[in-house]
């Protein structure tokens, strides 16, 4: 697995597993821990996950398909902005931790920005940090404007990121790269079929005996400086998704895709799902 280090020193795998939508129907939990853990077997170590997620459904799914194998991962958590206050933070971490099975985070996030000065928040981090609670700490769905406002220290900005959600290569991903802060992508597939569904992927998929998710996962790995964590419930996906980090994309691949989705020529919103 091929890893980029932050400014900070984290070390972080390029591509990860996201748990969104997942611990929310008992009915599938059995299935659900079963892709968790092959994924683990497939030599995926990062995972990432959320209090709110299922009301933190998807944390306690993790915990238990982890359990006994922690020292493989490597854990992203995050705590959602009403929870952010300093006293909010400590709180909410340890809640994760619980669900999670767990005595540390390698990550932990804010969810996206709310009412809670940055620095409050920033400040629990710290003192986590400093307690051996969580590695590093970071953010997700800050914009420029956001991540010029933060405190020193953040490793991580998780943001929206694939072929035809690319406004953040105008500005935010420079600066990112610039600051050594890792830009980690969510929903690196696409939605509605946008990206799958497309010719001009479909086209780049036969020439690398390929599928189309494995292009768009190939075309957002394409940066150094981006790691991607796609979620599936499919077993052989897992497998499939992996095999993105062998596709190396042409000029003439990249070209088109361009010209299918086309790249920022202004600063735009940052998108957020």
């Amino acid at each position: 697995m091929r890893t980029i280090t932050t400014a900070g020193g984290s070390v972080l795998p390029a591509m990860g597993f996201g748990t969104w939508r997942m611990g929310e129907r008992p009915a599938h939990k059995a299935e659900e821990i079963r892709v968790l853990q092959h994924a683990i077997d497939c030599g995926v170590s990062m995972f990432d996950t959320a209090e709110i997620y299922g009301d933190g459904g998807a944390e306690r799914l993790l915990g238990e398909a982890i359990r006994g194998r922690r020292e493989q991962v490597f854990l992203v958590s995050k705590v959602a902005p009403h929870n952010a206050s300093r006293a909010g933070t400590l709180r909410a971490c340890e809640a994760s931790l619980k669900r999670l099975g767990t005595d540390h985070l390698e990550l932990y996030l804010l969810h996206w920005i709310g009412g809670v000065p940055l620095e409050e928040t920033v400040g629990a981090f710290e003192h986590l940090q400093a307690a051996g609670k969580i590695r590093a700490w970071g953010v997700s769905n800050f914009d420029i404007d956001d991540m010029e406002a933060l405190p020193p220290g953040c490793a991580v900005n998780q943001v929206l990121y694939n072929p035809q959600s690319r406004g953040i290569e105008y500005n935010l991903l420079p600066w990112c790269q610039n600051a050594g802060i890792s830009v980690m992508a969510y929903t690196p597939l696409g939605q509605s079929n946008r990206v799958l569904g497309n010719a001009t992927i479909k086209a780049v998929a036969a020439r690398h005996n390929a599928t189309t998710a494995q292009i768009a996962l190939a075309w957002g790995l394409r940066n150094p400086d981006v790691v991607t964590i796609p979620k599936t419930s499919s077993l052989a996906r897992v497998e499939e998704n992996l095999g993105a980090l062998e596709i190396s994309l042409t000029e003439d691949d990249l070209a088109a895709i361009d010209t299918a989705f086309p790249p920022p020529r202004r600063a735009q919103a940052l998108e957020m799902i």
